[in-house]
């Protein structure tokens, strides 16, 4: 019987455990943490738990596996990765796993992938969103609310798959027919050994392509397009202006013809019209959709929250919770989106240069800081323009308040993490907007009585 250590019991960790003991696999549990419903879940697995374990626990652990998979959130610095080197025991991933128990099903289900360091997210949404359009039950899996391997079990007949560079680290042959590498820019060096290993994960979704298989690039971008055609799959490129994949005048264009004009869309920033037209490119590449039900999905396609959304707008001010962007380059998109942005940034910073976000100041105002790297963001702006300080969402919303007149965005899109006030960047987005509601019912209150 084979045996499983899963490391980390959040989502994807209790994903994995699940489906291996429903395979009739053995599975010890651990993590970092011990709480009662960890404790509980390894109860109902009939399976040893071991909570933080010293490396001698760990390696006496490893000994009686056949194979590991950490948790998404279990960085490469852990011990566990170095033990499990030592003792050569075979690490893999979620996705990994999920793709090896679906290819040795009687009928694999046709997979599409994306990864980048900005926009996983939206594209997977678009790519499942057009997927169905086009008559497929499918799903958008992996780096999302479900797991992939916890979609093997349901009837969905495809899949849109986010691919992290956490999952796609530890796979050895996952591969989709179509797939995409959206962007890069430095990010999660709190995660990866270094800036080379993240760069070596994200490549791993076309290390295992076939000549059949298709590798969507952004156009100019070199070091991306030498990833793909080191693959041997063919290649096709998106841009805003250029690219197989492209907007002319508005229109989205693909090699066989228009699509639809973004003008048709719900929402069409620039990044939106990128997004969908790497969604388009894996989708037709892919031969699961065509431009028509491209179009159609995208006509009706609203993205998810925390990602620029509008939250409200009074004396001509408009906000935005952008509490997704976690990274400098995220917040980029956001900032050369809009003029005259009144911005709240901060957090906890994940060992990256925020100085990289006055690189596109041209369109900021003022700067709220906030969190554990308000010093950081305020460093960052010094000179450029006003920085204030704010120690709690409360004070910074006020503070935004007084800054912005009519014609203003106020814009939260912090370049950090939320794990310094928050649990996760939905929390901050959803106190941001709690706190932006109540601001404005307050100042409507008044100009009602006045």
């Amino acid at each position: 019987m084979t045996t499983t250590l899963v490391y980390g019991l959040a989502v994807a960790g209790r994903a994995v455990a699940n489906e291996l003991v429903l395979r009739g696999e053995k599975v010890i549990l651990a993590d970092d943490q011990q709480t009662d419903g960890h404790s509980e879940f390894a109860r109902s697995m009939n399976s040893e738990i071991v909570f933080k374990p010293s490396i001698a626990d760990l390696r006496a652990i490893l000994g009686k596996v056949d194979r590991v998979s950490p948790a998404p959130g279990i960085a490469e610095s852990h011990q566990l990765f170095e033990a499990s080197r030592k003792l050569a025991k075979p690490m893999m991933s979620e996705i990994e796993l999920a793709y090896r128990f679906e290819q040795d099903s009687s009928s694999p289900r046709p997979m599409v992938a994306v990864t980048g360091t900005d926009g996983k997210t939206t594209t997977t949404l678009m790519a499942a969103a057009i997927l169905k359009s086009a008559n497929h039950n499918a799903m958008a899996v992996g780096n999302t609310e479900t797991p992939l391997i916890a979609a093997l079990r349901t009837d969905a007949d495809a899949f849109a798959v986010e691919c992290s560079s956490f999952r796609l680290a530890l796979t050895q042959t996952f591969r989709a027919k179509a797939s995409v590498w959206l962007n890069f820019a430095p990010d999660h060096l709190d995660w990866h050994a270094s800036f080379d290993a993240y760069q070596s994960a994200k490549a791993k979704i076309w290390a295992h392509l076939l000549s059949s298989d298709v590798a969507v690039v952004p156009a100019h971008d070199d070091v991306i397009a030498k990833f793909a055609q080191k693959s041997g799959a063919k290649v096709v490129s998106f841009g805003q202006n250029t690219g197989d994949y492209h907007a002319s005048n508005g229109v989205l264009m693909c090699p066989s013809g228009e699509i639809m004009h973004s003008s048709e869309m719900a929402r069409s920033l620039p990044h939106d019209v990128t997004n969908a037209l790497a969604a388009a490119a894996i989708t037709i590449e892919s031969g699961l959709a065509n431009r028509d039900q491209v179009a159609r999905a995208l006509r009706s396609f609203v993205n998810a929250p925390h990602r620029i959304e509008f939250t409200a707008e009074h004396g001509g001010v408009r906000w935005f919770n952008d509490s997704k962007a976690t990274s400098p380059h995220a917040s980029s998109v956001a900032l050369k989106s809009f003029k005259s942005i009144v911005l709240i940034a901060g957090g906890k910073n994940k060992d990256l240069d925020l100085k990289a976000m006055s690189n596109y100041s041209e369109n900021v105002k003022a700067v709220v800081a906030i969190g554990n790297a308000a010093q950081e963001i305020k460093s960052a702006f010094s000179g450029i323009c006003e920085v204030r300080v704010a120690n709690s969402m409360q004070e910074a919303v006020s503070c935004a308040d007084q800054i912005a007149v009519s014609g203003d965005v106020v814009l939260l899109s912090p370049g950090c993490t939320s794990y310094d006030w928050y649990k996760n960047y939905g929390e901050r987005g959803i106190d941001f907007k709690s706190k932006v509601q109540a601001l404005i019912q307050s100042k409507r209150e008044i100009e009602k009585e006045a």
